[in-house]
């Protein structure tokens, strides 16, 4: 991180965390953020569902709810990039405050409540885009909606041509009851009816699931042996979190979702149970607590074909992403690793120890 980022990132911590997060995504989308292109080696190459991404980091949703500065991102070093959520409607999310820094912890929380602009707008931002490396649309349901599991098909209808590939979020904690949506039949019946809508459109993308950090062992396997049974393309674990394990910052009894260093071990573990449970058969992405390339390479050896990062921004800037992804690349070479595939999981049992 160079010294404007560093000023840069110090003049945002003195304003309140949203409105930073707005002048953050405004700065970006008006081309003020010098921005260092994909990165780009053999050796980080990823095929990822079907996607060809020249690196395995990616921006996980929520950093760009409305894809106002999407494009920008994918030349952030990123290779590929997540934005929404979007829900059906426009919504104004729930009463602020509703984000919070917890800096003694590097952590987050939030509880925006699915905060967005609607498909609508969404799709339109993503019809003109010029995109450098993949990008996906995180796939919501209003608060208010009568048929939550409806949304998510609706979204995917109006969004899906625009993007690369479409995450099912039932693991949000913001939404009340949306994590029910997580249980085997409910969650099988939501799949079934977003890949049939899948199915109708022009160029029929991958989709991904994104679950909770706080299932129970035995709601894991629930969720494995749908995700193995329907027609998915992987799974993203994890999202944010309700626990509040060892915190130390004064904002640790806000209610929402927590992300950050925090989750990290809770999230891995996670991963290596469910690579354990899916027998490697499908690809996953693994999420929380990543702010190194250490980090990243953890979550690999656990069960990950490929990563994102969000929060780890607050504390270090944009500049984070190819910085991972160069030291990525680094320590595969000295390693003598041909490619990142080959330490998918050689890692995962070492999670899986009490």
């Amino acid at each position: 991180m160079n010294i404007v980022e560093c000023a840069g990132l110090a003049a945002l911590h003195r304003l309140d965390p949203e409105r930073a997060h707005g002048l953050a995504v405004r700065a970006l989308s008006m081309g003020l953020v010098p921005l260092p292109g994909a990165v780009r080696s053999p050796r980080l190459e990823t095929r990822l569902a079907g996607l060809s991404l020249p690196n395995p980091v990616g921006l996980a949703a929520g950093f760009d709810k409305n894809a106002e500065a999407a494009g920008p991102l994918t030349r952030a070093g990123f290779g590929f990039v997540e934005v929404g959520a979007a829900t059906p409607r426009p919504q104004p999310g729930n009463p602020k405050p509703r984000l919070f820094r917890l800096r003694e912890d590097r952590a987050v929380i939030n509880r925006f409540g699915f905060n967005n602009q609607g498909a609508d707008a969404v799709a339109a931002r993503l019809a003109r885009l010029d995109r450098k490396v993949p990008v996906g649309i995180n796939l919501g349901a209003n608060k208010d909606s009568a048929d939550r599991a409806a949304d998510f098909a609706k979204v995917l209808a109006t969004i899906g041509p625009h993007v690369d590939f479409a995450t099912v979020n039932v693991s949000s904690p913001n939404t009340e009851k949306l994590r029910d949506l997580q249980g085997k039949a409910a969650l099988s019946a939501l799949l079934a009816g977003v890949l049939a809508t899948r199915d109708t459109l022009a160029r029929p993308i991958p989709v991904f699931l994104k679950i909770a950090p706080d299932l129970s062992e035995a709601e894991l396997a629930d969720v494995a042996e749908v995700a193995m049974t329907s027609r998915i393309d992987a799974v993203i674990a994890t999202n944010t979190t309700l626990s509040r394990d060892g915190l130390r910052s004064p904002h640790k009894g806000e209610t929402g979702g927590l992300s950050g260093a925090p989750l990290f071990t809770r999230s891995t573990r996670v991963l290596a149970r469910l690579s354990q449970l899916t027998e490697g058969s499908l690809p996953l992405i693994g999420v929380g607590g990543i702010a190194s390339a250490e980090d990243a390479r953890q979550k690999i050896l656990a069960g990950a074909s490929a990563v994102q990062l969000y929060s780890a921004l607050v504390y270090h800037g944009l500049s984070l992403a190819a910085r991972i992804a160069r030291d990525l690349d680094a320590m595969l070479a000295r390693d003598g690793v041909p490619n990142i595939a080959d330490l998918v999981g050689q890692g995962r049992d070492a999670w899986l120890k009490p």
